[in-house]
Formats: structure tokens, sequence, C-alpha cells
């Protein structure tokens, strides 16, 4: 019988989490898992829940919630031999869509009775860990009012209207790995997984277990090409648009002209003018869908 938590996040989203407990007496397999249910008090909390059963030698551990709540959970289990498990429930469930984890939270709980554990990477920003994509420029500023904002994907396009006119695109150094860039950019995002969420791509060819990050470059344009610069996130080629610049590192620092606000899987932070990013490799177990 293998031990598994679940972290629920009450405040992610926009769905209920009022039937999680019934999904898992109904749906898990009890010849399989002993589970535990939890739910978080603070910011912060789902970390030192799952600290703590990842030293109890849980078998999983899963976070219910959105990509917040994800990271929360993901951080604690990191360099363990517990696993993190997801019921997508938030907003955008970027990591979760990457690794095809169903956002119907019955069908991500049966998932649970036919998974196996892979290793994954994932990014570290300033000592801060993130699992999808991390960022400055544009994305961080509609991420830090998407938190102030209502939730769910119409919130999300509002901030983003909102902010599409009047934000100002910055100067960047980019340096490490043999790369040595400055440039004004619209945005920057450093990517372990493709997804922002709502299948809308940033790095179509990101993998999370090759070893490298994705560092999409936008660079400024003229607001005639932004509707399709938007379509192309949604049909995975905004990779080929001459307003995107990919490139490859594993380590690597970016210098901005002041401290501002950046965002790690979507949840806008506070940080210095200088980010030091890098992969780790294989650091984190998940569990997804049995492939054979």
């Amino acid at each position: 019988m293998k031990n598994i938590a679940f972290i629920v996040n009450p405040i992610s989203g926009t769905k209920t989490k009022n039937r999680i407990a019934k999904l898992i007496r109904e749906l898990l397999d009890p010849l399989q898992f002993a589970p535990t249910v939890v739910v978080t008090e603070y910011a912060g909390h789902a970390t030192q829940l799952a600290q703590q059963f990842a030293m109890q030698e849980y078998y999983a551990v899963v976070a219910v919630g959105g990509d917040g709540t994800v990271n929360e959970v993901a951080s604690g289990l990191i360099g363990t031999n517990t696993a993190l498990g997801i019921i997508p429930n938030g907003s955008g469930n970027g990591f979760a869509r990457h690794l095809d984890i169903s956002t119907r939270m019955n069908r991500a709980v049966e998932m649970l009775n036919s998974s196996e554990i892979i290793n994954v990477d994932y990014g570290m920003v300033n000592n801060q860990p993130f699992f999808s994509t991390c960022g400055v420029g544009f994305d961080a500023v509609v991420a830090q009012d998407f938190s102030d904002s209502s939730r769910g994907l119409k919130g999300y396009i509002q901030s983003i209207f909102k902010d599409l006119f009047q934000y100002k695109p910055e100067t960047y150094h980019l340096k490490g790995n043999g790369i040595d860039l400055t440039t004004t950019a619209f945005l920057i995002n450093f990517a372990n997984a493709g997804q922002w969420g709502y299948d809308a791509y940033i790095a179509p060819k990101a993998s999370v277990q090759d070893g490298w990050l994705d560092v999409a470059v936008v660079s400024e344009f003229p607001m005639v090409a932004a509707p399709g610069l938007a379509l192309s996130l949604f049909t995975k080629n905004i990779d080929e648009k001459l307003h995107l610049n990919t490139l490859r590192a594993k380590e690597l620092t970016l210098t901005r002209q002041s401290e501002g606000v950046a965002h790690i899987d979507g949840t806008p932070v506070t940080m210095p003018a200088q980010l030091h990013v890098k992969i780790v490799e294989d650091g984190l177990k998940v569990l997804v869908k049995k492939r054979f």
C-alpha cells in the first residue's frame, strides 16, 4: 500500500475544491493507495506540508490547485524520493498541461491509478525554484495585474488588454553559455516547460527532460503585429515569428535597469535588477500517465 497525500489550495483558480475528497473516495484505487487530504492555510504552507510528507517517505504528494500551488508543493519535494502528482484546478495549469494531465478533476484522479514516476528538470532563479516558466517584462506585469483581478480566462484576457497599449519595453543584458546579448525586449521568458497555461505556448519545443532552458526573447514589435503574435501562442508556432528569438542555456544572468516585477510559474514577485537563472537536471520526481 502506497501512502499518498493531497494538498488542497482552497482559493486557487475558479473551480470548487469541495468535490476532491468525494472524488478520491470514489475514484482512487484503494488497493494501491492510502490517501491523506490536507488543506493549506497560508502562503508557503504547501511547501512545509510537502516537506513533512517527504520526510515520512510518502510515495507521492499531489498538488490540488494551479501553477502556484504546484510550485509550492514541488518546492518541498525537490531532491527527495517522493513524487509530485497534480490535480489541476487553477487558472492556467501550464505545468500540468505540458505533462498531459487532464484539467478535469475526475480524470486527473483516475490517472493516478495508472501512473508512473519520471524524473524531470526544474529551474532556479535567484535560488527560487520554478517548474514551468519564469520571466520578466510584459508577462510579469500581466501576472501582477491578474493576481489582483477576477480569476479565470476572462480575467487573464482583461489583464492583457489593460497592459498591452501602455507597457514600455525595457533593455536587458543576457550573459552565459556563449550568450552575450543586449536587447530591448517586450518580454523575456525562461522556459523549462513550454506553456504559460490555457494551451498558450511561449516555447513550443521546450522539454522538462532535456537539461536545457529555452529562453524566449520577444523583441519590440508594431501593434499591428500583436494579433498575429497572440494567435501563434495557441497554434504552437510562435517560435517561427520574426519578433521572437529563442535561445538555449543551462545557466545565465539577466541584468535590467532596476529591480522590478518578475513572475515565477505565473506568480508575480519583486526581484532585483540582476537575475541568475539555471537548470537543475533530474531534480524532481513526477507522476505521469503510464506510457506502456
